[in-house]
């Protein structure tokens, strides 16, 4: 098995899962990590190893994900993504139906944060990086990475709470 092989095994799920949550779509999601990979694999000898690996292939495929949306003409959709795992099956419809409706306003209120906030959130919620991978992202430190996501939460939070912005 050769290296690259190895790296697609250990991180494609990974790569796969981020995309998912950014896109709403499996089989989109399927499609941009394929390509992520692709990429990765031909610019594989310019990896300087600045980052994690994972950070890197993240990147890549964040931007196949962006020049996709490009060009479909909809730079903005990033609100497909889900902030809550689906409900079990166990809770009740209304339960269900609260859910949807609190992951809605959630994702209302995240997406009227502005970046890096909503950036460096997402990399955090949807990808569970460490402070340390999302600071090596921006080039910035751990703790920089640490107090901007809970300034984003914060944020989130306070616009939650907002009863005028709930209407």
């Amino acid at each position: 098995m050769t290296e690259f092989e190895e790296i697609y095994r250990a991180y494609f799920n990974d790569v796969y899962l981020y995309i998912l949550r950014l896109s709403g779509s499996e089989v989109l999601a399927e499609e941009i990590t394929s390509e992520a990979f692709f990429k990765a694999m031909r610019s594989i000898s310019g990896f300087r190893g600045d980052c994690d690996i994972r950070v890197w292939l993240c990147q890549i495929a964040k931007n196949c994900y962006y020049s996709h949306l490009k060009k479909l003409g909809k730079t903005e959709r990033i609100d497909d993504s889900k902030l809550r795992e689906l409900p079990s099956e166990e809770r009740s419809i209304e339960e269900q139906v609260i859910d949807r409706e609190e992951a809605a306003l959630i994702r209302t209120a995240l997406h009227s944060v502005s970046e890096p906030y909503k950036e460096v959130f997402m990399w955090r919620v949807f990808a569970q990086m460490s402070f340390k991978q999302i600071g090596q992202i921006f080039g910035k430190s751990e703790n920089w990475a640490c107090v901007t996501y809970h300034r984003s939460k914060a944020m989130i939070k306070s616009k939650l709470e907002d009863k005028s912005y709930e209407k």
